[in-house]
C-alpha cells in the first residue's frame, strides 16, 4: 500500500473517531445546557416583549442569537470532522486511480488531511471566540481541502483522458 493511501486511510479513520468522540462529549456534557439557554432566552424575549419591556426583550434576543451561534458551530465541528473523514477514506480507496506520481498523490493527501483537521478547528475557534482568528483558521483549512479536491479532480480527469 502506498504512503499516500496509508495516510488517507489512517487519517480518515482517526478523524472519524475523533469527530464521533467530540460529538459524544458535546451531546453528553454540553448540548442540553446549550439548548436550555437557547429556549429560555427566546421565551424570555417573547415574554418581555409582551410586557412592553422592549430593551430587555432585545437583550434576551441577543442572548438567544449568541447561544444559537455557538450551538450551530459546535454541531458543525462534529459533522465536518466526520464528513471530511469519510472523504479521506473514500479518496484513500481510489487514490491509485489518480494520474500523478506517488509524490504528487502524497502532496494532495497531505493537503486534504491538514485541511480536514484545520477547517473544523477554525469553526470550533469561532464558537469559543468571535475574533478573526477562527475565521482565518477555518478559511485556511477550507482552502487546503479545496486545493486537494481540485487537484484530485484534475488527476481523475487526466487518468480518464489517458484511458
Amino acid at each position: 500500500m502506498s504512503s499516500s493511501k496509508k495516510l488517507l486511510m489512517i487519517s480518515g479513520l482517526g478523524l472519524a473517531l475523533w469527530g464521533m468522540a467530540f460529538g459524544l462529549y458535546y451531546a453528553v456534557f454540553a448540548e442540553h445546557q446549550a439548548l436550555d439557554r437557547i429556549g429560555s432566552s427566546l421565551a424570555m424575549s417573547f415574554a418581555e416583549a409582551a410586557s412592553g419591556r422592549m430593551s430587555e426583550s432585545a437583550s434576551s434576543l441577543n442572548e438567544y442569537a449568541d447561544a444559537q451561534y455557538s450551538y450551530v458551530r459546535y454541531v458543525d465541528v462534529h459533522s465536518h470532522w466526520i464528513g471530511l473523514a469519510m472523504l479521506l477514506l473514500l479518496f484513500g480507496l481510489v487514490n491509485d486511480r489518480i494520474a500523478a506520481t506517488e509524490r504528487g498523490r502524497l502532496a494532495v493527501a497531505i493537503s486534504l488531511v491538514l485541511g480536514s483537521m484545520i477547517f473544523p478547528l477554525g469553526v470550533l475557534l469561532q464558537a469559543i471566540s468571535r475574533g478573526p482568528l477562527g475565521k482565518g483558521v477555518a478559511a485556511a483549512g477550507a482552502a487546503l481541502v479545496t486545493l486537494g479536491l481540485v487537484v484530485t479532480a484534475f488527476g481523475f480527469w487526466r487518468a480518464k483522458s489517458r484511458a
